[in-house]
């Protein structure tokens, strides 16, 4: 099962922390997932997700995470299974 991590609003922590702070929560949960690693955060909406991926399906880096819609408006970090996705 792949690992997740985050937090919301940096606090005393401040902006310049957050990249290094979320790397190092990702570290910490590294035997969740293995074969990728990402962090994503938003400065304006302080907010960060960490995601620690482990492949079994799809290899490719089209699964890294956390997934960034093309506008950028909208970013998802996703554990599961989706059925049909060969139909």
């Amino acid at each position: 099962m792949c690992g997740f991590a985050g937090f919301l609003g940096f606090g005393a922590l401040g902006v310049e922390s957050v990249p290094a702070t979320a790397e190092k929560m990702g570290y910490a949960i590294r035997h969740r997932g293995p074969d990728d690693s990402g962090v994503w955060h938003d400065e304006s909406g302080q907010i960060a997700l960490v995601h620690q991926r482990l492949s079994i399906l799809d290899l490719s880096p089209a699964g890294h995470q956390p997934m960034v819609s093309p506008s950028g408006r909208y970013v998802i970090a996703f554990n599961g299974e989706i059925y049909n996705h060969t139909a």
